[in-house]
């Protein structure tokens, strides 16, 4: 699953910034596959820390000859829409091929579609500036084997018990697209109840570092972003449980969960 990275694109404010690329795209080495993944579809809800619903969401995986397309849908109350594809592969590795992100309504303050086409090293980012006007930014990135977009759930999945932290690629749009690394690292164990069985889950923080932009940041969000974190179901099969933190840059943070269905009477 790819949805707690909805969290990780980052995309923020018109303004934009510059950071520096690696010099190496093979100097980053790819996140190795632990546990395959395969067909999913799944039903989630986005709310706000005290709670309130804010969006409805959906999340699809299937796969397309040796790759996999995953899909994350949020249907906000106030129109608002949130949507990113990934499609990526699983030889040994993860490896991303293409990423989309659509984020348009009320409820982003910078409407924008971000294409990335990793094969070639194209990204696209289409916004909306503070005018109204629509604009187009291209970059040819030199992405590294560590490219994370859409995958973030799902690499933190195939983290080992007691493994050091990891260091990932993710290329964001600020409007103009450019790469960051985000690190995560396990951040403690917390437990939770199904019925009358108590289960553990492993708590992750990931953290977006901005090298090279020193004192940047802060005039950028207003204030330095929080941790996102990630609760997985620990054990032989690691599962998505939760995660916490902004969909953006500078808004606030939400919650992301499983949501069981409702039965109706006929």
């Amino acid at each position: 699953m790819m949805f707690a990275c909805a969290l990780l694109f980052l995309p923020v404010s018109p303004e934009g910034f510059s950071c520096a690329l690696p010099s190496n795209a093979e100097t980053a080495a790819a996140a190795k596959v632990l546990h395959v993944e395969g067909l999913l579809h799944g039903f989630l809800l986005l709310r706000s820390i005290e709670g309130e619903v804010l969006a409805e969401g959906e999340i699809t995986q299937v796969a397309h000859g040796d790759k996999l397309k995953t899909s994350l849908v949020f249907h906000f109350k106030d129109t608002s829409l949130y949507q990113e594809d990934v499609v990526f592969s699983q030889h040994r590795v993860f490896r991303v091929f293409s990423y989309h992100l659509t984020q348009k309504g009320p409820a982003f303050k910078t409407p924008l579609e971000l294409s990335l086409d990793a094969s070639t090293g194209e990204a696209t980012v289409r916004y909306t500036n503070s005018d109204g006007k629509e604009k187009i930014e291209s970059e040819r990135l030199e992405l590294t084997q560590d490219l994370a977009n859409g995958l973030i759930t799902t690499l933190v999945k195939n983290i080992q018990p007691g493994a050091s932290p990891m260091t990932l690629s993710l290329v964001v749009a600020a409007p103009k697209p450019r790469l960051v690394k985000v690190a995560i690292s396990q951040d403690g164990e917390d437990w939770f109840s199904v019925g009358n069985s108590t289960h553990k889950a492993v708590r992750y923080a990931l953290k977006i570092e901005f090298k090279g932009l020193p004192g940047l940041l802060g005039p950028l969000v207003g204030k330095e972003p929080p941790d996102i974190h990630i609760w997985v179901l620990s054990g032989e099969a690691p599962a998505f449980l939760k995660s916490e933190g902004p969909l953006y840059a500078g808004g606030p943070v939400w919650r992301i969960e499983l949501v069981s269905p409702a039965w109706k009477n006929k």
